[in-house]
This record gives C-alpha cells, sequence and structure tokens, in this order.
C-alpha cells in the first residue's frame, strides 16, 4: 500500500457523528415532530371554532410576551459564548456565560409563571373559559407554553450539571456544544409559539 493510500485509509469519514450528538440531534427530530403536531393541531382547532377568543391584550399579555422572546434571543447568544469559550478551553469564561444562560432561562420561567397565574386568578383553566367561548383556547394555551415551560425549566437544570462536570473536568467542550444544541431548539420553538398562540390572539 502507497503512502497516500494508508494516509487516505487513516481518515476519519467526514459523514461520522459523535454518538451524543447524533444522539442529541435524534431528541430534537423527536421533539420538534411533537411541537409540530401539537401546533398544528392547535391552528385546527383554531380555525374550525367560531367563538374562539382572543384573551390576550397588547398590555401587559404581548408585551410580558416580547419581553420573554428578547430574553430567550438573549440567551441563545450567551449560550454560543459560553460553547465559543469551553472550546478555547477558558473555564472560567464558559462558566460565567452558562450561568448567565442559566439566570436568564429562570428569569423567563418567571415570567411565565407569573402570567400562568394571573390567568388562573382570572378564571382560566385548562377546560374553563371566563369569557363564555370554547374551553379550548384555556386548554391549547396551557397544554403548548406548559410543554415549552417544562423544556425551559428542564434546560436550566441540565446547564448547571453540565456547568459543574465541566468545572470538575468530567464533562468536555463537547458537552457544552450538545447542550447548546437543547437549548437553542427551545428557543427556536419559542419562536412559533409566540405568534401563533399570543399574537395571533391579541385582540
Amino acid at each position: 500500500m502507497s503512502h497516500s493510500a494508508a494516509l487516505a485509509a487513516s481518515e476519519p469519514s467526514p459523514y461520522q457523528i459523535p454518538s451524543r450528538k447524533l444522539g442529541i440531534w435524534m431528541f430534537i427530530l423527536a421533539d420538534a415532530a411533537t411541537f409540530g403536531a401539537m401546533l398544528f393541531a392547535y391552528g385546527y382547532l383554531r380555525v374550525a371554532n367560531p367563538d374562539w377568543n382572543r384573551p390576550f391584550a397588547f398590555w401587559p399579555s404581548i408585551v410580558n410576551g416580547i419581553g420573554m422572546t428578547v430574553i430567550l434571543l438573549t440567551s441563545s447568544l450567551t449560550m454560543v459564548a459560553a460553547m465559543l469559550e469551553s472550546q478555547r478551553g477558558r473555564t472560567s469564561a464558559a462558566l460565567r456565560w452558562l450561568g448567565a444562560t442559566m439566570a436568564l432561562g429562570a428569569l423567563f420561567a418567571a415570567l411565565h409563571l407569573r402570567e400562568w397565574v394571573a390567568l388562573i386568578g382570572s378564571g382560566w383553566r385548562l377546560f374553563r373559559n371566563p369569557l363564555g367561548g370554547t374551553p379550548l383556547v384555556g386548554a391549547t394555551f396551557f397544554s403548548i407554553t406548559g410543554l415549552h415551560m417544562l423544556h425551559v425549566i428542564s434546560g436550566v437544570v441540565v446547564i448547571g450539571v453540565i456547568g459543574l462536570g465541566f468545572r470538575r473536568g468530567r464533562f468536555t467542550a463537547s458537552h457544552v456544544e450538545i447542550t447548546g444544541l437543547y437549548w437553542h431548539f427551545v428557543d427556536l420553538v419559542w419562536m412559533f409559539v409566540f405568534p401563533l398562540v399570543y399574537l395571533l390572539n391579541m385582540r
């Protein structure tokens, strides 16, 4: 075998994907299908019900939603910074950016929970509509936003675990990158949830 043939044989395939990255991509695809099905069903129910209410006023609901959107977009930037710093071997800087991402995620969840408390205090439930329209308005809202909020809270916990392991040397920059992929997916889902569930229901 010639030297060039030996080098070609020893080169890794460009199509090889690390098992952890392949796993997270498979999870993201499955989760995207779940959210896609829920949003499609939501759109169908909204169009099919002539008595669908529009419960969200620009203030405070839409303003609060815009604030949550800005927070999530900012958290994507801090997550990118954490990934870049981890790849450069700057552990302290990476941990600071991971902490910032966790804080933004926790703030998003807090604003969301405050909104839920306000809506429940106004009489909204999974199958109760205080405005007299179809109860599916509350059912779809709490289901979709609740599932997304669960992903955000889970992401904050996972980032904390990865950050702790990264500081102790148990996890690598690859783990930070994979966590970032999940976090960006959560942010991307919100870019569909906010206009469909909030803006289209603004009175």
